[in-house]
């Protein structure tokens, strides 16, 4: 079992689905992720996501259901999904080199963070249905 949980959250409006561009570390930078990060402890998962995702874009969100399956990022850290609603808030890009709103035909074409592209199959799905 993970000892570090790092949660991710699928901001989707209508037909889009917003990703955020890595500004860091180097490896990673100018890459597109789901925005979201560690969950501290004493924290629950919506909890670190809402905190996270205030921190990162300015937005207060619900968070929803799980998507997709837990990713390994190590032996012992975690990475998990959720749907969010935005709540509040203004959207920035406070933590990231930039914010795009893509659509489900746009997913397989972006440069992903690695770990993120395992969930492209449950955000297809989640775009098409018009979830949340």
């Amino acid at each position: 079992m993970a000892e570090q949980i790092v949660v991710a959250g699928a901001l989707i409006a209508g037909s889009q689905l917003l990703v955020a561009q890595r500004e860091r570390p180097p490896e990673l930078a100018g890459l597109w992720e789901l925005p979201g990060g560690k969950v501290a402890d004493g924290e629950s998962d919506a909890t670190a996501l809402a905190r996270e995702l205030r921190e990162e874009l300015g937005i207060d969100v619900a968070v929803g259901a799980r998507i997709g399956d837990d990713i390994a990022l190590s032996a012992t850290t975690a990475l998990r999904a959720y749907l969010v609603t935005q709540t509040g808030g203004r959207l920035r890009p406070l933590d990231h080199r930039a914010l795009r709103w893509v659509g489900r035909d746009e997913l397989d074409a972006l440069p992903w963070v690695p770990a993120d592209r395992a969930w492209l199959g449950a955000l297809a799905a989640a775009l098409r249905d018009g979830s949340p």
